[in-house]
């Protein structure tokens, strides 16, 4: 049941300004303050939230950023937007987290089966997964990732890997169109895939390069199951490119660490939600 707005119990939810003013001393303690970390701090949306920063931005109070806000005269995203991670820095970044994902979705794969695998961190976690389980044979990957094709090679011939061609992009070594986008059309895999660097109720799936969104939106149509993968860190995040709405994909995958109350409205918005274990995979279960 919602709270009484009259209560004035330590518990009860914080009112418009009240929030906004804790946000905005959390935004000038800190340097840098996520969407996501204001809805779980306040028992709020992550609408709400989002709506607290832009009032706070028109009042002058604070800058929104991808994701979240920063300080007035913060020298984050000034003059330009906020500088992507490189491929190498964003895999340092959640390692365990990425790692159990990675075994979760290793698991759900059958031998003889197609995967569209995506370029990333977390999807690269996947292949070494994959790459672990010496059950599997005749798998044919697709990948739009460089270091994910590398890590593949060592299973030829087990493992088919195709590569989709395109523009190099260097950050990322990740192919893109043109010509990435000429390859995908001609297939149909059993599985896709995809990662991310948000996913939010309502603004969808998105991605910090629009190159790579365009990508990821193909991969999406090209395969009977898509899942999109996500530590718990990307989720209320939002960016740049839009890959698809939430309800376009099977199952997210994530960590322990993603905030309970989005996984809720995601699960509102259409999106089934697993949480890959603490030990790793969880058991297989047969198609």
């Amino acid at each position: 049941m919602d709270a009484d707005p009259h209560r004035d119990e330590p518990d009860a939810q914080l009112d418009a300004p009240r929030r906004r003013a804790l946000a905005l001393a959390l935004v000038a303690e800190r340097g840098f303050v996520r969407v996501a970390e204001l809805s779980r701090a306040f028992g709020v949306t992550t609408v709400t939230a989002r709506a607290d920063l832009d009032a706070l931005e028109r009042q002058g109070g604070i800058r929104r950023v991808h994701g979240g806000a920063v300080p007035v005269g913060s020298p984050l995203g000034e003059g330009r937007p906020e500088r992507e991670p490189s491929f190498e820095e964003a895999l340092e970044a959640s390692v365990e987290p990425k790692r159990r994902i990675g075994e979760h979705v290793a698991g759900l794969v059958h031998s003889g089966q197609s995967v569209i695998l995506d370029v990333g961190t977390t999807t690269l976690q996947v292949a070494r997964a994959l790459r672990r389980r010496r059950d599997l044979e005749e798998l044919v990957i697709f990948t739009n990732g460089l270091s994910i094709a590398l890590e593949l090679e060592p299973e030829i011939p087990r493992f088919q890997v195709i590569v989709t061609g395109g523009s190099l992009r260097p950050r990322q070594h990740s192919l893109v169109d043109p010509l990435a986008g000429s390859m995908l059309q001609h297939i149909h895999a059993d599985l896709a895939v995809i990662g991310c660097n948000g996913v939010d109720p309502v603004h969808g799936v998105t991605n910090a390069n629009l190159p790579e969104a365009q990508v990821k939106a193909l991969m999406l149509q090209r395969a009977t199951r898509t899942l999109v993968v996500a530590d718990g860190s990307k989720l209320g995040e939002v960016h740049l490119g839009r890959v698809g709405p939430v309800d376009a994909f099977d199952s997210l995958i994530t960590d322990a660490s993603a905030p309970g109350a989005i996984i809720a409205e995601l699960e509102q918005a259409g999106l089934a939600v697993v949480t890959a274990s603490a030990s790793g995979a969880e058991p297989r279960v047969e198609a």
